[in-house]
């Protein structure tokens, strides 16, 4: 009895050691091929639970979604000898799986040579064009030339290109840096030129106002002289009118004057009372 049972359980681990081997499973959002002694002999690309010849036959599986190719950018030069690093962006489906296996025979191998495609197309295209082609509306028309000759060039693998686009298009690094500093130097020679324009129309607005202070001033000094002149004259004819009423009291007031102008607390004169100086003293004695 116990040989009889171990005979079932072993025949049982067979027959599920068989049923892992010949039976496979497809996603939805996969495509397989059926292989035999590595030649393909069937494509599925119906989701389900699948047979195959187990030990003779196996199963590759390819993803039937649209995948991305995102390659490292590349350094491109246009026709009018600029360099560029470009980058691009592409999008792809595996359409002919048996093509796509004879050809590439995985997904690692397809980027490459998609990666390879992408970048010989953007390299020779964009070689026949100008920088300033290249940021016009020419752009449109550029894209459409890669993108035609990437779509031609992977059918050859089974691969049908959606899209590509190129996601950036830069100076090389050492060529910005270039650029950078002599628009900085351009800066900088400009800042100087407006410095020393502002500074020439500074000295240029201060002489004409030093000029027309000093012409000012000129005139008001001569105005105040003309007027000072005027007053001095006027003074003048009220003294010789003054002095023409009443002479003696002209010369008595001119005699006070010079008394009051030549006394004062710190000087001493030794004079005779007889002279001239003390006249009016010498009256007012007696």
């Amino acid at each position: 009895m116990k040989k009889n049972l171990h005979i079932i359980l072993v025949g049982a681990v067979i027959l599920l050691f068989l049923a892992s081997q010949s039976l496979y499973v497809v996603q939805q959002p996969e495509q397989a091929i059926v292989l035999q002694f590595g030649d393909p002999v069937r494509l599925v690309q119906e989701p389900g639970l699948k047979i195959k010849v187990p030990f003779i036959q196996n199963v590759v599986f390819y993803d039937k979604r649209l995948l991305n190719l995102e390659p490292p950018a590349q350094e491109v030069v246009l026709k009018d000898k600029k360099r560029l690093d470009v980058d691009t962006f592409s999008r792809y489906r595996i359409v002919e799986p048996l093509t796509f296996y004879k050809t590439v025979r995985n997904e690692y191998q397809a980027q490459n040579r998609l990666q390879e495609i992408v970048n010989s197309s953007a390299r020779n295209v964009l070689a026949t064009f100008t920088l300033k082609e290249l940021l016009s509306e020419k752009r449109t028309e550029i894209m459409k030339q890669i993108s035609d000759a990437v779509k031609a060039d992977a059918e050859q693998i089974g691969v049908a290109v959606i899209d590509v686009r190129i996601r950036r298009a830069d100076l090389p690094i050492q060529v910005s840096q270039a650029i950078n500093d002599r628009m900085k130097t351009e800066r900088i020679r400009e800042a100087k030129g407006y410095r020393a324009d502002g500074e020439k129309t500074a000295q240029e607005i201060r002489a004409t106002a030093d000029k027309k202070a000093t012409i000012t001033v000129a005139n008001a000094e001569k105005e105040a002289q003309q007027i000072k002149g005027e007053g001095d004259k006027e003074a003048t004819e009220i003294w010789n009118k003054a002095t023409s009423i009443d002479p003696d009291f002209y010369a008595f007031y001119r005699s006070l004057e010079a008394y009051r102008n030549s006394f004062d607390g710190d000087t001493s004169l030794i004079l005779a009372p007889e002279g001239e100086f003390f006249n009016y003293f010498a009256k007012s004695l007696k």
